[in-house]
Parts: C-alpha cells; structure tokens; sequence
C-alpha cells in the first residue's frame, strides 16, 4: 500500500479540471442531481448539450414532475436507457412531494429517493452540498487500485471494501475533499485510463505503487468482450423509442414493421417497451406513455 498526498491530486484538479456545467460556481443541487442521473453509462460529450436543455425547460424539481412522461422522455433524446428519464421524473416528483422542491443534503434522505443508489447520494452530497463522504466510481476505484494498492484492476465492486479505502484518503478540510473526490475521478477518467493510461501524464506518477512496481499485470483473465450492439435488442428498442418520439400520433404497425421487420422480435421489443412503461397500445398503435 503506498501512501497519498491529496495535494498530488487536488492541486492537479485546479489546473487540468475539464470545463463541464456541474463543476461552475453557482451550479445548482438540481443541475447536479439531473447531470448524474444523465451521466450513468453515458458519455459527458453527449450529456452535456441535453442537460443544459433540460435545466432550462424545467429548473426546478417541481417543473420536471409537472411534465408529462412523453415530453420527458422526448427531452432525452437519444441518451439511451430510456428508463433513467422515468427515474428522473418520479425522483423529480418525489423531492417536490416530500421535501419542499429543494435537493436533499443527507445521504439517507437521498438514497430514499427513486432512481438514487450509494454512489449517486454521494456524489450529490459532496458536489452539490459540500459534505465530506466518500465518492466512488468505476474511474475511482481504478485509480485507487493502482496508485495505492499496486495492482492493474480493482476487484469487484464492494461498497464495504470500496468506500473505506476512499474515506481512508480524503482530506479532512471541507472544500479539499470535495476537490480530492472530483480530482480522483478526473484522473480516471482522463489519464489512469483502463485501456492506455498516460503514466508521464499522471500526478501521482512518481508514488503510483503500479508503477513502482514494474506494472505487474492483472491476476484475473481479461473480462469477456462487450455483447455486440448492431443487431441487439438494445438497438432495436433504440429504434421504436426513436419512431415513437418523433411522432405526435400512435405509431401504427406498418411504421413498425419498418424498424423492426421480424414479427416475433417485434413483438418482444414492445412488450419489454410497455413493461418497462416507455411505451403504450392503444387501438391506433403505439406511443409514448401519457
């Protein structure tokens, strides 16, 4: 285990940090609760326009659960996970309901919402309320596997390993631990990547305890590859979302057999759609949930 300096780290964040909305002064707890739910397995590149969008149309919690589903769901656009949209607007819902249209602060008030796990109540509890917790992502827990403890990949996600080894490291100073937590996924995301980390590059170059010790590899074999997209049947609810967005009317069956020609993969695709509550039947066809 090698020891961390969190200035290494939180004096790197100042001067590399990317210029992204959530991190300017100012930024509101919603903003910030929006830009996690949208920034879950999705790109900051392909978040960001959209979040400004929505922050604009509804800059409340309230004004988001006023919204009907299909607008919501219209608004994310090609996000993908559609069902992260429905979890944003009941969440949304639920803040305006119980907590009087503000963002909660505490970690347990905020993991009582719908759609809000360990790491997103953290994150909204350091970034937008400033609280010292532990915050931890894929990035995170790469970094911290091999600058602290040597090895090429962190093992299995375990919040009861994972969340200790972070709060081990984190600066007591306020202000500091929110920049140490934001600097570590930053260094994750930017230059301890999993594929090509750029080591010259890296702040804790001359302490990474991986690097000292000659990069040993992996213990485990490689992770399977990524099931293909073309073809799958997330690419094909892509699709129907698509069709059933840009229309104002039931989508009937001859536009869906164009995007999904085979009859039985049809017929799964919109009952997963329906069951999931992305879309509903009606005697005119399929939409967007009212």
């Amino acid at each position: 285990m090698t020891a961390l300096d969190p200035a290494l780290v939180t004096d790197w964040f100042a001067a590399h940090a990317r210029d992204l909305p959530w991190r300017r002064p100012g930024f509101s707890a919603w903003g910030t609760l929006v830009s996690e739910f949208m920034l879950q397995q999705t790109q900051v590149a392909r978040v960001v326009p959209i979040l400004e969008d929505w922050l604009r149309r509804w800059p409340t919690p309230a004004d988001l659960a006023a919204a009907p589903p299909a607008e919501v769901l219209r608004a994310w656009g090609r996000l993908g996970y559609p069902r992260r949209a429905l979890a944003l607007h009941a969440c949304a819902t639920a803040i305006a309901e119980r907590h009087g249209n503000r963002v909660p602060e505490d970690v347990d008030e905020l993991l009582a919402l719908p759609g809000i796990g360990d790491y997103t109540a953290r994150a909204i509890a350091v970034f937008a309320h400033g609280h010292r917790h532990p915050v931890v992502d894929t990035n995170v827990r790469r970094v911290v596997a091999r600058a602290v403890q040597g090895v090429a990949q962190p093992a299995a996600p375990n919040a009861r390993r994972d969340l200790p080894a972070m709060e081990a490291l984190l600066p007591d100073d306020r202000a500091a631990q929110r920049a140490f937590n934001a600097g570590m996924m930053e260094i994750g995301a930017v230059v301890c990547t999993a594929r090509a980390p750029r080591c010259d590059e890296c702040p804790l170059g001359a302490v990474c305890a991986w690097r000292l010790a000659g990069y040993p590899p992996p213990d485990a074999p490689p992770a399977r590859r990524k099931p293909r997209f073309e073809g799958s049947d997330r690419q094909l609810r892509g699709r129907v979302m698509a069709e059933l967005r840009a229309s104002d009317v039931p989508v009937g069956e001859t536009e869906l057999v164009a995007v999904v020609p085979d009859p039985g993969v049809r017929a799964r695709i919109l009952a997963g759609l329906e069951r999931d509550g992305l879309a509903a039947r009606d005697d005119d066809g399929w939409s967007l949930p009212s």
